[in-house]
């Protein structure tokens, strides 16, 4: 099956690419993040996951980058904690780009990287898919079966770039003030 993977950041592409490739998966990576900040991390995680793409040889599409779009979305919600609220907004967005990138380019299911991180929700994330893509959504829990101890494993070989931070402006702060 041609499925789509959103992909956050190289190490999770890794893990989650991977894992697709094994169950005889064609993925197709689709980098879609305009709540990365600033523009120059963007950058490094992009291009770190254009050497995951690579390494597992897959195609990789990236998608605009407008995080003005995704801060007209989730300034309201500035001061949620990781994890909460602005975080559902910031999932939803960019599972919507990725299911119409899904339709556009024909492939017949879509998932996300999002679930192999152990600071994220699988369940969350999971239902969010669901509701947008329905059946063509692939429920999937990355971090399973050492998943994310793998995406580590294959990011360390590869030389990967490993951010300390989920993305965003708001995330970086809080990293930061810890």
């Amino acid at each position: 099956m041609k499925v789509v993977l959103h992909i956050c950041c190289g190490v999770c592409a890794a893990g989650a690419a991977e894992s697709l490739a094994i169950e005889g998966h064609q993925v197709v990576g689709f980098f879609y993040n305009p709540n990365i900040h600033p523009a120059e991390e963007y950058q490094r995680r992009l291009g770190t996951a254009c050497k995951v793409a690579q390494e597992l040889n897959f195609p990789l599409e990236a998608g605009p980058y407008t995080p003005e779009e995704w801060f007209s979305q989730t300034s309201s919600l500035k001061d949620e904690p990781e994890g909460g609220r602005r975080c559902e907004v910031c999932y939803r967005l960019r599972l919507e780009k990725t299911y119409d990138y899904m339709v556009d380019c024909g492939a017949d299911a879509f998932t996300t990287t999002l679930t192999i991180s152990p600071h994220k929700s699988a369940q969350v994330i999971n239902k969010m898919g669901r509701k947008i893509g329905g059946e063509k959504f692939l429920v999937r829990d990355f971090k399973k079966k050492e998943g994310f101890k793998r995406a580590v494993e294959l990011a360390r070989r590869w030389e990967l770039y490993r951010q300390d931070y989920c993305g965003c402006i708001y995330s970086m702060r809080q990293r930061r003030e810890r």
